[in-house]
């Protein structure tokens, strides 16, 4: 039987493993590319009997993560799945600081995980399966501070707002192939992540809005990884998944 093929990189924890969790699925097949594997994940294919390949992939190193899924795609035969996605989920925030006090290495490993990594994968994935006229899917996890700016979040929000106009562009790319991919990116909302932690843990004189994400926790309104990923995987699921390149979960 025809597989659905998913792929999805920063799936070793938060919005990702919930992703990946939810994913595992019979009639699935799921590549996770992250730089740690889960055994929890590896526990939870066996016992659904879905095909799971995690790879150890840093997304610091965009052209090599890029070269190794264009390979292993080109290895593949298109009539093995019935769909293919792309899941670029991975992100990292760099210390949480004016730009004045920002270190050009933590700027740069920022956008190459945020921003490289997501462009190289995208080029390699539909390069990759260009010629397959099977409904393929690109969904690049975006965010709110993509197109809202924030103090103190310059690297993040530079990020994210690079990978919406990006999206943008692949999107009118695609629009002419008559077997072209649907693709969005897409906002998912308030999430209780690591990143939460982070933003509700640093120096209040460094992060001016950091009374509105403690805030957020006080009040009970972030969604939980679980949550957020539920919602996500629907949107995926939309027959209208693309008529927008970009959007938000809780428009």
């Amino acid at each position: 039987m025809s597989q659905h093929l998913y792929i999805l990189t920063g799936a070793s924890r938060g919005m990702g493993l919930a992703m990946a969790q939810q994913l595992l699925k019979p009639g699935n097949t799921l590549l996770c590319l992250s730089r740690h594997s889960s055994s929890d994940l590896t526990a939870a294919a066996q016992k659904a009997g879905v095909t799971l390949i995690q790879w150890h992939q840093d997304l610091a190193d965009g052209e090599g993560a890029s070269e190794r899924l264009h390979a292993w795609l080109q290895g593949q035969n298109p009539a093995d799945f019935a769909s293919a996605h792309l899941i670029n989920n991975a992100g990292v925030i760099p210390p949480i600081l004016p730009m004045r006090q920002s270190k050009p290495a933590d700027l740069a490993k920022a956008l190459r995980v945020g921003l490289e990594a997501p462009m190289a994968l995208c080029a390699a994935f539909l390069a990759a399966t260009h010629l397959w006229t099977l409904p393929r899917k690109v969904l690049n996890i975006s965010s709110g501070l993509g197109r809202y700016p924030m103090a103190s979040q310059a690297g993040y929000c530079a990020a994210k707002a690079g990978m919406d106009h990006f999206t943008r562009c692949m999107a009118l790319d695609e629009a002419l192939s008559s077997h072209g991919a649907k693709v969005c990116s897409l906002a998912p909302g308030v999430i209780d992540t690591d990143m939460q932690v982070q933003m509700r843990g640093a120096a209040g004189e460094a992060f001016p809005d950091q009374n509105k994400f403690l805030q957020l926790k006080a009040q009970g309104q972030l969604s939980t990884p679980e949550q957020a990923a539920g919602l996500v995987l629907r949107f995926l699921a939309r027959p209208d998944f693309g008529h927008e390149p970009v959007a938000d979960v809780r428009a």
